[in-house]
Formats: C-alpha cells, structure tokens, sequence
C-alpha cells in the first residue's frame, strides 16, 4: 500500500514538474523576445504649408430670380392648352385659352354700340360749326363716344384675360389643367420659373457683417451635384438684422446656363474670404483628440533607427480632410498618420506608405 502512495507521489511531482518547467522555459523564451521586439509599421507624412482660402459657412436654398405659379384672373372653361410640361417658353407665349364665345359677341355688341356713338359725335361737330345745336349737346355726344369706347376696351381686356400667356421667358412645370375644366380666379395652371441666373439665399451670424461685401465671391455645394462647386457672388445683403436669431440675411447670384441647380435645393454656401499663405497643415487623422488637448506621433531619429514620441499641438480649421496646426510643429517633422493603435512614447517604428495600414487610420 505504502509503495503504491509513493509510486503516485512519484507520478504526480514527475508530472507537476514536467509542467512548470515548460512554462519557466516559455516565459524564458517570451522575456528574450520582448527584448527584441520588431519595429511597429506605421505611416506617416511630413508637415507641410499650404495656401487656404478661409470662408464662412452657411445653409440656405436656392431660388429662382423670377418664380410664379400661371393662375387664371378669370372664371371659365379651358378651351385650350398651348404648352406640354417641361417646356421653355419666352415671354408672352400663349399657354391656355379659356372658352370666349360669349364674350365676343358681346364685344361684337358693343363696337357696334361705339360705331354709333362715333357717328353722332360727327354729326355733333358740323352742326356745331354751323351753331345748330348748343355746346352741351356737343358735349353730350363726345361723352357717348367717349363711355362707349371705354366699354369696348373693358370688354376687349376680359376676353384678353382669357387668353392666359407667360408674364416671362422661362421652364415650365408639371401642366396642372385639363382641357374642359373649369377654372376658377386664382386657380394654378402651371409653374414657371426663370433659372439663369438663379440666387441662393442665405444668413450669416451677424459678427460676420463686417466682413460682407456686395460682388465678394461664394460657392455653392447640393447634395444632386456631390464634389461640384459652383461660383458667384454676393448681390445684396439686408439692411436689417433679424431680431430672433442675429443673423444678417445675404443673397448671392449664381450663373446657371445649363440649369442644373433648380429652385427650392439645399445649398451649402461658402463665402470667401481673402486666402492665407503658409499655413502648417497635418493629415486630420494622424490628430489623437483628447479631452486634455489633442496630440500627434512625432517620428525622430536616432542610431538604432526612428522612433516616436507623443507631442501635444493646438490645432485651428479643419478643411477637406486636413487638420491647420497652431503650435507645436514645425514644417518638415514628420507624423504618424496611420498605425497609432500601439503606440507609445519611445517605440521603434518602420514607415511604410504603401497604403496596406489604410484600415488602422484613427485608431
């Protein structure tokens, strides 16, 4: 019995043993490698200037220099429609008829009415020549003359009204009349809208008065035409600032030939203001953003190889991706810009650039 506890003594320090000794030996062997620990891969970029052009940023919507909805003055059924959705027409083109019928005939009516009136004016002035008749009945007949060619030119503007053409050259919208339909005084028969040029409206805080200027440039960003600028100039600014938010309201003039920015679109507007040269600029994600201040992996140079050690900087704008560095870089260091993931003060690093660390950026 003794020898049988003995045996699995044996065993069991045998066992233990073998254990321990293969961890002391692959701790060992982990403690040689820390020391000889590769470089990390990291990318990097060197600081460099660059010419910005500084503007102030604003939302607003694009409107068309001249926008109505075609209504009817006048009641009556359409007779006829002169245009197809969509169409460009220029100023005064016919674009629906109401049914005139009645109308004329009663015009017919009353010209026949002013041919009389004429006639008798006539008539007044010889005898009148002749002192037949007195001043007054002369009167009377210009007065008749007079009344009834008014009532031929009321009547003639009504059935002008009927006669609905384009107040201005411009794009027609989507036909909202049939034909036979009645219409009513005020009911829309179809949008027009002139779009070049075409403006974009907009409002600044009102610190930014000082630096507004009638013919000072903008551009102008949607969201239908992504990567596009487009260019013009302010127009006219407001002379009152709007009590509820202090803001200036501001009206820049866009050229729009080919008519692809249309009323009614988001617009992000960019005022510019005059550029700065050499202004130091970085990468914005090589920029570690911190609640205590934002910082960046300076690479340096040493025997061994390069190095990298974290460096607190104050960074300004950010524009299209690059971060304006304010203090704590000079032009030419180089920073990390992707890899900084393990970063940490005093590490060996290797550049590599080739784009393979893409998917580290930030991190």
């Amino acid at each position: 019995m003794f020898k049988r506890l003995l045996i699995v003594l044996v065993a069991l320090l045998l066992l233990f043993g073998g254990i321990f000794g293969w961890k002391y030996l692959q701790m060992q062997k982990m403690a040689g490698m820390g020391g000889a620990m590769p470089p990390a891969v990291i990318a990097a970029e060197a600081v460099r200037t660059d010419r910005w052009q500084p503007g102030l940023r604003a939302v607003g919507s694009l409107v068309a220099t001249q926008g109505v909805f075609v209504a009817s003055e006048i009641a009556g059924h359409v007779r006829a429609i002169h245009f197809e959705s969509g169409a460009r027409v220029e100023a005064g083109a016919p674009l629906v008829s109401l049914d005139d019928a009645v109308d004329r005939a009663e015009l017919a009516g009353l010209q026949a009415e002013r041919r009389l009136a004429e006639i008798q004016f006539e008539r007044a002035q010889r005898l009148l020549a002749d002192r037949t008749i007195s001043r007054s009945e002369y009167d009377q007949a210009r007065a008749n003359l007079d009344s009834a060619s008014a009532r031929v030119a009321s009547q003639q503007a009504r059935i002008d009204l009927k006669n609905i053409r384009a107040p201005f050259g411009g794009q027609l919208g989507i036909r909202q009349v049939d034909m036979g339909q009645f219409v009513a005084p005020g009911d829309r028969l179809v949008s027009l809208q002139s779009l070049d040029p075409i403006y974009a409206d907009f409002s600044l805080p009102e610190r930014h008065l000082n630096e507004l200027a009638i013919g000072q440039a903008v551009e102008v960003r949607v969201q239908a035409w992504p990567g596009e600028r487009f260019s013009g100039t302010i127009s006219a600014i407001s002379p009152r600032i709007d009590a509820a938010t202090r803001s200036v309201p501001v009206r820049a003039t866009l050229p729009n030939a080919d008519e692809r920015l249309r009323t009614g679109m988001f617009a992000e507007v960019t005022t510019l203001l005059p550029a700065r040269d050499r202004v130091l600029t970085i990468a914005e994600h090589a920029i570690s953003y911190n609640p205590y201040g934002d910082s960046v992996f300076v690479i340096g140079e040493r025997e061994g190889g390069l190095f990298v050690q974290r460096r607190q900087i104050v960074t300004g704008e950010v524009r299209e991706g690059r971060a304006e560095v304010l203090e704590g870089l000079a032009e030419g260091e180089q920073v990390v810009t992707a890899g900084h993931n393990k970063l940490r003060n005093d590490m060996p690093v290797t550049i590599d650039n080739s784009g393979e660390l893409d998917g580290q950026v930030g991190e």
